[in-house]
């Protein structure tokens, strides 16, 4: 079971892709396949997506239920997708569950979708790093790897930073 990952979908701006008739960016299916198979991952990958929801509005239950879905991942290696805002939250919420499996969260600062986006890099990354690192919570953006408590969000530059 060492090539199985797990990949969970949350949303964020990963996901999202632009609604001609909304003039917004909303969410409709998961790019993970077409991104796994462009980047031609030999990993057997499982695909999970409980939530289609932009971070911001993400609740503590949905937090919760992100880690109880890493709890019962039969896959020891997990990665997240989740939106960029509210990240480290949720990798607080799924470390105080002790789970003894390498779990990497990883989103995007602009969508797959669009022109110039960082998502398959990160994606890319974060499958790389969930097979290297030791069990315990990460966030890979950005070609950094952080553990999920010395880790912050720097929105005036978009990118992750270490705290100290």
């Amino acid at each position: 079971m060492a090539q199985d990952l797990r990949i969970i979908t949350t949303g964020g701006t990963f996901d999202k892709q632009y609604d001609a008739i909304k003039g917004e960016l909303t969410f409709r299916e998961s790019q993970l396949p077409r991104i796994l198979l462009q980047a031609r991952c030999t990993l057997t990958v499982h695909l999970e997506g409980p939530l289609a929801v932009d971070s911001l509005y993400m609740t503590e239950q949905q937090r919760e239920e992100i880690a109880q879905a890493c709890v019962h991942s039969a896959e020891d290696r997990i990665v997240i997708i989740h939106g960029t805002d509210t990240m480290c939250a949720t990798a607080r919420v799924i470390a105080k569950s002790h789970i003894d499996k390498t779990i990497v969260l990883t989103g995007a600062m602009t969508p797959y979708s669009l022109e110039g986006s960082d998502a398959v890099f990160n994606l890319g990354s974060a499958i790389s790093a969930v097979q290297l690192l030791e069990p315990g919570v990460y966030i890979t953006m950005s070609g950094r790897i952080l553990p999920w408590d010395n880790c912050q969000k720097d929105s005036n530059k978009g990118i992750f930073v270490p705290i100290r």
